[in-house]
């Protein structure tokens, strides 16, 4: 075996300092002796390697001793499975142990190549790939995992690798905070989106409050995105693990332990952002097509009283003018908290089936709540299915009996394939009754509210966990670990897996019984969930804390392969106040998922009952419904390359090292920046905006041009939120109306927001909304691309479209009615237009103002408004505005 330099000193110092503070900050931490590399192989290609190690003598000693034995040998397998991807798996090399299905994560097998050793270096490169894996030639084992274009080390081992039955530990070193910005890993809600250094993850599904800060809540996403500054070059790493874990990050090291499994990491090579998680959705599944009604804005409560309330609840938003698009009901509909069941005194079908007929004939939707526990019931059908089907979990021999809403209940194990038929069967039948037209899975964690005793060392592991932040046993307020589900699987290791499991049977039920586009939104998520389901930030609290966090959470949802995300709008536990309730609608009408949720025994708080909140609601949902065609567009972008909607600014401006802490404002899309009042009082709020010019999307103005991006204070009156779209960018709208069927029924406008240099571009995106496949061989749909440009010194604009796809029928008759031109460089208004489309001058209305009002610091850039057009989307023009002077 080739020898190579010993690390500098340094190196060593640092790496020793990195296990210090990780013992000091997670518990134990390991100090033994590590692994040593017995013989390794690499393939010709360069892109395969194959290492064994074996445990130093001595090592199962020391601070982990307690955790049990070392796995005496190990495998470690190393591939660069794409030029962008690389695999590193570490696993027993003596028998199989728990990893995650490949029918939850289809993968490329590890192949397990090579029996011996050869001389050479233990390195994968390629030209084609920018990274590269080394194991270190010194002893212990270690490996580094750099960048080849810039020797940018991003994962570098420590020698103190732990391998045991119910233990794994490993601690990579990394660059100091000011030079790694790190974002992910969750579910937890968090102070700031960026990783704050001591920062301690718990990853096991958990039935907590998400107004509890720095908690493991209801999924588990041991993934993480890290931005480097200098360049903005960003990577991904994931643990591909479904156990219990705690990942704490220290700063300058990011330490795993965990509970059983494998090591098994993927690194992704990004550099941008978008390329990253464009990798990482390409491995764990892209994000589900969402249905064109599910942008609209929901209403939902804990605690509706019956149909009448329901019925009143419609009128009042109707009667207030505020778009509602989708009515839910939470557990109150059922009969006595039995899934598939209807309260035949306040709920009875007779009275809930009109009701929904109505809201359909609107254009208008239905959701409810299901949730996984099965009352035990001899009366009641669907347990009594479920017991002949033999569908429930196992625990000391029987079906495990846990308690929820309807009291005892026993629980489907998803992993059984007889599981997922049963529910596919009981939400089909349930449908005849009641056509809803999607289903939201709650207490999904698996929430119990008991605590089952231990049964054997299944349920008090050697090494606790940081469950709910005081190490609470992980059998609390769930199933027990040691239950048993389909196949001899324990709970101990699929436990994270059940709110995924339980979202994909619901997903395929409903596409089967509808043959439309499903909607699941699940409260418990694992990598890859967003392949079938939405999701939103859980049980917040009405607090202006909780109003900030939202947006923590839905950026991290956004990295995770989640786009469809979204908080409780106005709060859901505690009572609201009227000024945070009109600030939330303020920034909730911008979240992918805008929904109005609260508990029973809450304050209510529909937005139409306070009228300051019906000004803020009618002025932000009215924007939202605009920006629906943009909105829906970006579903296609996320469901295609998995980019999120809602987007951190360093996702536009990773050069910006101003963005990468940015956490108060997002962006939709690439360049839609949202910047909310999130504290009482507040009149203002300052903003930052990147370089370039930013319009405001009220009224068109200039709001900012900036070279080199900077902080603004904006005004932001009490019913207004600033909304701007950065130059460069066209915009397609539609026109505000209470419903999102109604808004596909209107004509387009484009606003056209000009760069610098005189150019925009955007994109379209349409189909009929509710098709299982958005593109395919059966879907049918069209996608057109605008660009323009300012030729002759400023004085025209073109303004062109080309049809990439066409084959959705409506696009031929829809038209483009209007365009605006936001950034005309002028020194007095024009005199006059001409107007021509692909070729021919057309009699188009024109108007013309300032849009900075004359301001030498905003340029004089002025506004045309060009309208009376008849654009066809799906025929490609050649839009050409002449100003005279």
């Amino acid at each position: 075996m080739a020898t190579r330099a010993r690390p500098p000193l340094v190196l060593l110092l640092c790496l020793c300092l990195a296990s210090c503070l990780s013992s000091a900050i997670g518990g134990v931490s390991a100090t033994g002796n590590g692994y040593r590399t017995t013989a390794f192989l690499v393939d010709e290609e360069g892109r395969r390697l194959r290492a064994e190690l074996a445990a130093v003598a001595g090592a199962g000693g020391g601070s982990t001793a307690a955790y049990g034995d070392d796995v005496q040998r190990l495998d470690v397998y190393a591939s660069l499975e794409t030029d962008s991807r690389l695999h590193v798996r570490i696993a027993d090399a003596d028998g199989p142990r728990w990893e995650v299905p490949q029918d939850v994560i289809p993968r490329p097998s590890p192949e397990f190549f090579l029996q011996t050793s050869r001389p050479g270096r233990p390195v994968l490169s390629t030209a084609t790939s920018d990274l590269t894996f080394a194991i270190h030639a010194s002893s212990p084992f270690r490996f580094a995992v750099s960048r080849r274009s810039t020797g940018d080390v991003l994962f570098d081992t420590s020698p103190n690798l732990v391998f045991k039955d119910r233990y794994l530990e490993l601690t990579s070193s990394l660059p100091p905070p000011g030079r790694a910005s790190l974002y992910g890993l969750g579910e937890q809600t968090k102070r700031t989106f960026r990783l704050q250094r001591n920062d301690t993850f718990t990853l096991w599904n958990s039935d907590i409050a998400a107004g509890n800060v720095d908690l493991n809540l209801y999924g588990s996403h041991p993934f993480y995105m890290d931005v480097r500054s200098g360049g903005g070059a960003a990577h991904g790493v994931l643990l591909l693990n479904s156990n219990g874990m705690d990942v704490i990050y220290g700063g300058s090291y990011v330490t795993y332990k965990v509970i059983g499994g494998v090591l098994d990491f993927y690194f992704f090579a990004g550099p941008s952002p978008l390329a990253v998680v464009d990798q990482y959705t390409q491995l764990i599944g892209r994000p589900a097509p969402m249905p064109y009604w599910s942008f609209g804005f929901h209403q939902c409560r804990w605690g509706y009283k019956n149909v009448s309330d329901l019925e009143g609840v419609v009128a009042g938003y109707a009667k207030a003018r505020i778009p509602l698009d989708v009515m839910w009901t939470d557990i109150d509909y059922m009969d006595a908290f039995k899934d598939f069941t209807l309260d035949p005194a306040n709920f009875p079908a007779d009275r809930l089936r009109p009701f929904v007929d109505r809201l359909h004939r609107n254009g208008q939707k239905y959701v409810v709540i299901i949730d996984p526990g099965i009352s035990v019931n001899a009366t009641y059908g669907t347990f009594i299915r479920a017991i002949k089907e033999d569908i429930f979990l196992k625990w000391n021999g029987s079906n495990y009996l846990g308690v929820v809403w309807p009291g005892n209940v026993s629980f489907p194990d998803f992993l059984n394939p007889r599981a997922a038929e049963f529910w596919a069967r009981e939400i089909a039948a349930f449908r005849r009754t009641l056509p809803v037209d999607g289903l939201w899975i709650d207490m999904n964690e698996i929430s119990n509210f008991v605590d089952p005793p231990p049964l054997n060392a299944l349920d008090d592991p050697p090494y606790r966990i940081d469950n709910s932040g005081v190490r609470r046993p992980i059998n609390n307020r769930t199933v027990p670990a040691s239950a048993v589900h389909y196949g001899g699987v324990a709970e101990y290791d699929a436990h994270n897996l059940f709110g995924f499991l339980e979202a994909r049977a619901t997903h395929d039920a409903l596409l089967r019984d509808t043959g439309r586009r499903p909607f699941v939104l699940s409260r418990s998520t694992f990598v890859g969930s967003g392949r079938y389901t939405a999701h939103w930030t859980g049980d917040n609290f009405a607090t202006w804390d909780d109003l900030r966090y939202s947006i923590n959470t839905m950026l991290s949802f956004g990295l995770f392969g989640i786009p469809m995300i979204g908080a409780d709008i106005c709060g859901f536990g505690g009572n609201t106040t009227e000024e945070l309730c009109s600030r939330w609608i303020q920034l909730g009408a911008f979240y992918p998922f805008s929904r109005d949720h609260s508990a029973i025994g809450t304050v209510r708080r529909e937005l139409y009952l306070w009228e300051s909140v019906a000004r803020s609601a009618r002025k932000a949902l009215g924007l939202r419904y605009r920006l629906l065609p943009y909105l829906y567009t970006l579903m296609y972008e996320a469901h295609t390359t998995g980019a999120p909607i809602a987007r951190p600014l360093f996702f536009s401006y990773p050069g910006d090292v101003e963005t990468y802490g940015i956490d108060r404002q997002f962006l939709l899309g690439r360049g839609v920046l949202v910047s909310p009042v999130l504290e009482p009082g507040a009149t203002t709020v300052t903003a930052y905006f990147p370089a370039g010019r930013w319009f405001s999307l009220y009224d068109f103005s200039l709001a900012v041009a900036t070279k080199t991006g900077k902080r603004v204070t904006l005004p932001a009156p009490a019913d207004t939120v600033n909304v701007h779209v950065a130059g460069g960018n066209i915009l397609p709208l539609q026109q505000p109306a209470l419903t999102s069927s109604r808004v596909r029924q209107s004509v387009v406008h484009l606003l056209v927001a000009l760069a610098e240099d005189g150019t925009a571009t955007g994109d379209l995106f349409l189909d009929d909304g509710e098709s299982p496949e958005m593109v395919g061989a059966r879907s049918r749909w069209s996608q057109i691309k605008f660009s323009g440009a300012t030729e002759s010194g400023g004085s025209v604009v073109r303004v062109r479209s080309h049809v990439v796809h066409d084959s959705y029928a409506p696009s031929r008759t829809m038209v483009i009615a209007k365009v605006v031109l936001m950034g005309l460089r002028s020194p007095a208004p024009p005199k006059g237009f001409a107007v021509y489309a692909n070729g021919v001058q057309v009699n188009a209305s024109t108007a013309v103002d300032g849009g900075g009002g004359g301001n030498p610091e905003k340029g004089a850039l002025g506004v045309a408004h060009v309208g009376g057009l008849s654009l066809v989307v799906g025929q490609e023009f050649d839009l050409k505005v002449v100003m005279t002077y």
